[in-house]
């Protein structure tokens, strides 16, 4: 947003510099009607009188697009640096998060260390709405996240959003960092699978 600002507001001191520079063109160059024709003739001739403002306006022309093309790529830099810090900073949470969340009991299958597939399906599903506010409670604090758990072939995939999540908070283009960690899923009690734990950290207005 600063940087949207500040390039407008330089649009607008180039805009007024084109402005007087041309003013400044068309008042040396014309003529009034008290003027006689050998004045005229000489102005016409002096090639200072005509070429000057001219080479003032392509100065001023050249200046403003330097200009321009110096605040494109200090947006662009500054803006790339924002999303860079977010994830540096924030990478370690995430990280930590999904170290949490592997060893959470709410996951894993009663008879084994292992995540239970079933558990998932319930708290990704519509019948785990006061499971997931559980959940969420003992891990988000100021954090806003979602978890993405998938099976190593992504056979089996289950996406864990809290409840209480604003509609456009968790959309694919807001600015966020992930960070995964190895885990074995219980499909049923004869067979696991390896798998990963995800969890995507989300930019907030008080991060």
């Amino acid at each position: 947003m600063l940087a949207s600002l500040f390039i407008n507001n330089l649009c607008k001191v180039v805009k007024n510099s084109v402005k007087t520079s041309f003013k400044s063109f068309t008042s040396s160059t014309s003529f009034t009607s008290s003027t006689s024709f050998t004045s005229s003739t000489l102005m016409l001739r002096d090639e200072r009188g005509v070429l000057e403002p001219q080479s003032d306006l392509l100065s001023t022309a050249l200046a403003v697009i330097g200009f321009v093309v110096l605040a494109a790529l200090m947006s662009q830099a500054y803006l790339g640096y924002e999303d860079r810090s977010f994830a540096l900073e924030n990478y370690e949470s995430a990280s930590l998060l999904a170290d949490s969340l592997a060893a959470a009991p709410a996951l894993k299958a009663e008879s084994s260390n292992m995540l239970s597939a079933a558990a998932l399906d319930k708290l990704s599903g519509p019948e785990g709405t006061v499971a997931r506010d559980r959940l969420f409670a003992a891990f988000s604090g100021n954090y806003l996240f979602l978890i993405e758990i998938r099976t190593g072939n992504e056979q089996w995939q289950w996406r864990i959003e809290p409840n209480n999540a604003e509609p456009d908070s968790l959309m694919e283009g807001r600015e966020k960092v992930a960070a995964s960690v190895p885990v074995v899923i219980e499909l049923n009690p004869a067979e696991s699978v390896p798998g990963t734990l995800t969890v995507v950290l989300y930019k907030t207005g008080w991060m």
